[in-house]
């Protein structure tokens, strides 16, 4: 009779191999579940041979006809950051944050330095809300409607000092680019390619 030639693998009835065996399987399947989990967040690679963007990442989107930078926040962990912590708005630049539906919206000024405005818009992309956010405040600012889709932040007064009210339409291909960009597929959003 040969020996097995693998230690963990044992003959049935040792409760020691047992445990072993399953710690096997486990070690080698639980990779394979990790990589299916990481590829329901991202579901639309980048162009081959090209890395997928971040959050940090600024991507040209017009509001009404202004174009404007923004970053977007898509992923649970990066709506929550937003803008915490910035000080380094440019006069156009801003963050968009991106939802899979229209739901009513609450935002709030943790930890965040600079005023800003906050632009509240439909699955249409159509602007529909916009309201001041103070530095530091930890009051939620909610919308109105339970029918928006997006929000973008903006330095406070953006919207005002570049005439663009209720009505302005987000750039809706421009930003289903820019998700396809980041590694997401923008009919996840209801948005075309």
């Amino acid at each position: 009779m040969v020996k097995n030639a693998n230690p963990v693998f044992r003959p049935a009835g040792s409760r020691r191999s047992l445990a072993r065996s399953l710690a096997l399987i486990v070690w080698l399947v639980a990779p394979a579940f990790a990589l299916v989990a990481c590829g329901r967040e991202k579901s639309a690679a980048p162009a081959r041979g090209t890395a997928a963007k971040t959050v940090a990442d600024f991507f040209p989107i017009k509001i009404g006809d202004r174009t404007v930078r923004l970053q977007l926040a898509v992923r649970t962990d990066e709506m929550q950051r937003g803008l915490m912590g910035r000080r380094d708005l440019g006069p156009d630049d801003g963050m968009i944050f991106v939802y899979e539906r229209p739901q009513q919206m609450s935002f709030w000024m943790r930890n965040t330095p600079t005023p800003l405005d906050i632009g509240f818009f439909g699955a249409g992309g159509a602007l529909e809300e916009i309201y001041p956010l103070h530095p530091f405040d930890e009051k939620s600012v909610s919308s109105r409607s339970d029918r928006l889709q997006f929000a973008v932040e903006m330095n406070q007064g953006w919207y005002r000092d570049r005439a663009v009210k209720p009505g302005a339409k987000l750039d809706l291909k421009a930003l289903a680019a820019a998700l396809k960009a980041r590694g997401f597929e923008p009919r996840r959003f209801g948005l075309d390619e």
